[in-house]
């Protein structure tokens, strides 16, 4: 047996998942926490008993070590020994302009991440101390390094450049990047496979991540064409708590009329607004939409901005594009909440979508299914993103 060991690591957590790579199977997944406090071990084998554990994690080296021990442990392990991990995959936030497609991590590797760190200060420093505690408890298995910014990489100049002094993007790398670059690529494969497009470099595909964080993305034979988010995830779609796209005069405006500093205002825009800023409720859809029902205006608002949002990209990239073959809704908004994808699929048949409203609102939430009717021009589905197993693919094709 081949497994994947998958790496989500922030500044004081560390996500994991274990994959068969040759059944795509989840052997086991978990969490560690409070990472340099007091650290907290939860673990999932598949089909078995959750295990929780406090224990002292100094470092990210300390979790990595106790994800391994569980993995191999005689009575709830999940493999014999680290001999069945074959290779590590981690989510890396970050590749700026250095990385088109996922990497096996090496020095080099490691030296470009953090050149970008000031495009990810967040991030990506966070990362790299997954890698580099990965690499101690590890040495002698293949590490790789998937980019959530790789996908859309290769968006054409016209599309990534912003219209500023030109030295802004050979100097300082501003541009636009896009984020969820991994569940866009996943999704936009597993659509095309549906379609039975596989290696059409014709097929188009507008994929919509909507949750918390939101970006819709477009496609052509499976290569970005273009994307929302931008130099950072604050462009595009109002988000839970983000504002989207906005005025840039905005910025200095509100800066000089409330005696913001930069960092106020870069809270303001990042933690306050969007769905939370508009309706004054919760940054949560599902609170939203009890306000809503309850007679808030604010957060029927709010609701009503974000599905224009999604349909005014949705009707941009079909013009990019000229045409689409299938409209995908992903992420947990995307793929649980009905009365959102009604909202956003409203008016749309000019554009060749014929979307069914009455199975919409019937279909199981978080499940794949097909939207539109059997004589819509446009297929709409509803496809569970999984950048977990996306990240495990690609490690698996770059180090076995």
């Amino acid at each position: 047996m081949k497994t994947v060991l998958v790496i989500n690591a922030g500044s004081s957590s560390l996500k994991y998942q274990l994959i068969d790579i040759e059944t795509e199977a989840v052997l086991a997944k978990g969490l560690c926490e409070r990472i340099g406090i007091d650290g907290k071990l939860t673990y999932q084998p598949t089909g078995g008993e959750k295990f929780q554990k406090e224990a002292p994690m100094p470092t990210h080296q300390q979790a990595i070590e106790l994800v391994l021990a569980v993995l191999t442990d005689a009575k709830i392990g999940v493999i014999k020994d680290m001999a069945d991990v074959a290779a590590v995959g981690h989510r890396v936030l970050h590749g700026g302009p250095n990385f088109t497609a996922s990497a096996l991590i090496d020095d080099k590797c490691i030296a470009a991440i953090e050149e970008v760190i000031p495009l990810g200060p967040l991030h990506n420093p966070a990362n790299l101390m997954g890698i580099h505690a990965c690499r101690a408890a590890m040495p002698d298995t293949p590490q790789v390094a998937v980019f959530d910014t790789a996908w859309g990489m290769s968006m054409a100049q016209k599309t990534f450049q912003y219209a500023l002094p030109y030295e802004v993007y050979t100097e300082h790398f501003v541009r636009r990047y896009g984020f969820h670059g991994t569940s866009h690529m996943f999704v936009t494969g597993e659509a095309i496979k549906r379609l039975g497009r596989e290696g059409d470099p014709d097929v188009k595909i507008i994929t919509c991540h909507l949750g918390n964080g939101s970006s819709v993305s477009c496609s052509k034979g499976g290569k970005c064409v273009d994307t929302s988010m931008g130099l950072t995830p604050l462009e595009g779609l109002p988000m839970g708590t983000r504002c989207g796209s906005i005025d840039p005069a905005i910025v200095p405006f509100l800066m000089d009329k409330m005696h913001l500093s930069i960092k106020e205002m870069d809270t303001l825009m990042n933690k306050k607004s969007g769905m939370l800023g508009i309706s004054g409720v919760s940054s949560d859809f599902r609170d939203l939409w009890a306000a809503s029902k309850a007679g808030n205006d604010r957060a029927t608002l709010a609701l009503e901005m974000f599905a224009q949002g999604v349909k005014r990209y949705i009707g941009s990239y079909f013009a990019e594009l000229n045409g689409a073959d299938c409209i995908v809704f992903t992420a947990g908004v995307g793929e649980n909440d009905w009365a959102m994808r009604e909202m956003i699929m409203q008016d749309m048949d000019a554009l060749g979508v014929d979307f069914d409203f009455e199975k919409n609102r019937t279909a199981p939430r978080g499940e794949e299914c097909v939207l539109s009717k059997p004589e819509s021009k446009i297929r709409v589905m509803v496809l569970p993103t999984n950048e977990e197993l996306a990240i495990a693919r690609d490690t698996a094709a770059i180090a076995l």
